[in-house]
């Protein structure tokens, strides 16, 4: 049995993209990166709506071997082995391998794909995420923040859940990236 495990790169404001849709602000530099890469080593799922598979997408054809930054060439090997689900009412069809749509969420499909999952599953994106909170469904949350406030764009939390946390772990990166690591301990 696997974990649902929510990560995400925000704003230290919350934000994962900002007013503009941009988050060149959040890219990570290598050695966020590489512990980036550490964490998603467990995942065999990655749980993806639209615009957010939309733009990972990219890990498809990357190389992994060859000239790019080891973190990079990492990942792209981490992304490409892993299965993708896509929940969207409007793509049309996946361009990556390994990768299925589902038309709406549905918690309990989610939760029997997590209990039979081998190694842990990720979802990604706030809406998608949020979904997978409010119903309960979400084990750990990984958050890396960044020394940015851009005020404003879209939450990487949901508005209107209350959860009690539990502190796992934390880190400081050179950057001033810091990493949270909680466990969802249930409502407060």
């Amino acid at each position: 049995m696997g974990r649902l495990i929510y990560t995400a790169i925000a704003s230290l404001d919350g934000y994962v993209v900002d007013a503009d849709g941009r988050f060149d602000w959040a890219a990570p530099d290598e050695q966020v990166h590489a512990f980036i890469n550490d964490l998603e080593r467990t995942i065999g799922t990655y749980l993806y709506g639209r615009r957010l598979y939309e733009v990972m997408a990219a890990w498809e054809t990357m190389p992994t071997d060859g000239d790019r930054p080891p973190a990079m060439l990492d990942y792209a090997r981490i992304w490409q082995a892993a299965d993708k689900v896509v929940y969207s009412t409007t793509l049309v069809d996946v361009f990556t391998s390994r990768t299925r749509i589902e038309r709406e969420f549905d918690a309990d499909a989610v939760r029997r794909l997590v209990a039979a999952a081998e190694g842990d599953v990720s979802i990604g994106g706030p809406t998608l995420a949020g979904h997978a909170i409010r119903a309960g469904l979400v084990d750990e949350c990984r958050l890396l923040l960044t020394p940015f406030v851009v005020g404003g764009g879209v939450r990487a939390l949901p508005d209107g859940v209350r959860l009690r946390l539990e502190l796992l772990g934390q880190r400081r990166f050179d950057s001033g990236v810091v990493h949270l690591h909680h466990r969802v301990a249930g409502a407060p």
